[in-house]
């Protein structure tokens, strides 16, 4: 079995909640949605959300430990999505294409939800937390697979140097320096063939 459909395995399954519960749960994710997109989502705190969302700080800690597992929340079904493109999609974003152009394919993916959701990134990922997140995980299993079907050498010391580009601080630095979406898929995808070789 591919290691990367062994990570999806590992997500818990959704569990059944009361109908309040899922009210409040609503209420707590659009309301730290919105406060995440409005500012430096690092600036957030638990306060915050419990206030925006009309909900006490307790209903809020049974759920969720930090704003890092609220960013979380928000963020987990645009990265179930992506996963699954990487697991089944058509190529060269799924399997069938060669190694160099489905890492071209991945980090314009990337790009697309960091364009997105770069918020909720930042909010989720901060600090050395970026490394702990199972889409991080999952990352690291698809690059660690395309560097190793491409052959090169010692692929674990390039995963995460890979991966860099991709931090939510640097996409947010260089939109904020005017550089499009679309020059940053291309410059990705040059640096994709460079590190692989085609």
């Amino acid at each position: 079995m591919d290691p990367r459909e062994n990570l999806l395995a590992d997500r818990p399954a959704p569990v059944a909640e009361r109908a309040d519960a899922a009210r409040n749960r609503a209420r707590v994710l659009a309301a730290a949605g919105q406060l995440f997109g409005s500012r430096d989502p690092r600036t957030v705190t638990m306060d915050d959300i419990a206030r925006a969302a009309g909900v006490g700080r307790g209903t809020l800690y049974r759920r969720y430990p930090d704003t890092a597992a609220i960013a979380t929340a928000l963020l987990d079904e645009h990265e179930r999505e992506l996963q699954e493109k990487l697991l089944r999609g058509a190529p060269p974003l799924g399997p069938g294409a060669p190694p160099a152009e489905r890492l071209a394919a991945f980090y314009a993916a990337m790009v697309e939800l960091l364009e997105g959701h770069a918020d909720l990134v930042l909010g989720a990922e901060h600090g050395g937390a970026r490394f702990d997140t199972g889409a991080y995980g999952f990352w690291s299993a698809h690059v660690r697979a395309l560097l190793a079907e491409a052959g090169v050498p010692e692929p674990e010391a390039l995963v995460d140097v890979v991966l860099a580009p991709l931090a939510a601080e640097v996409y947010r630095y260089q939109r904020a320096r005017g550089v499009t979406p679309d020059a940053i898929a291309a410059a990705l995808g040059t640096l994709a063939r460079a590190a692989i070789g085609g």
